[in-house]
């Protein structure tokens, strides 16, 4: 049996974007508290993935410099 065809796929950063301009009026003091809790847990796995980035490439520039002493 196959499957049917993915639908396409949004851009990058897309769903952020749509965030950023929801309409914050729509909610509760907790459900705002709530998206404060959800979009600072998001930053940290940001930043985490970033220092990542940073150490893999740190990596990379060390051993290609390695012998150029």
């Amino acid at each position: 049996m196959l499957e049917e065809p993915a639908g396409p796929r949004g851009q990058r950063g897309e769903a952020l974007t749509q965030a950023l301009h929801e309409d914050l009026e729509l909610y509760g003091v907790a459900d705002l508290e709530e998206r404060v809790q959800r979009l600072e847990a998001e930053i940290a796995r940001t930043r985490a993935q970033i220092e990542k980035k940073r150490a893999s490439k740190s990596a990379a520039d060390a051993f290609f410099r390695f012998g150029e002493d």
